[in-house]
């Protein structure tokens, strides 16, 4: 769902693809038991994690 939020916001622009794309980040960080920083971009930490 991730990965098809972030592909439908980058070619639409659309907000709510952007949102979706934040909230399942935030949620496959709280699976693995990482805080989003304020300056971390979720996704940049999900990658380093994987």
């Amino acid at each position: 769902m991730r990965d098809f939020s972030w592909t439908y916001f980058a070619k639409t622009g659309d907000v709510d693809a952007y949102l979706l794309y934040k909230e399942a980040c935030a949620s496959i960080l709280e699976e693995v038991g990482i805080e989003a920083e304020g300056e971390v971009e979720p996704f940049d930490a999900v990658q380093i994690e994987s």
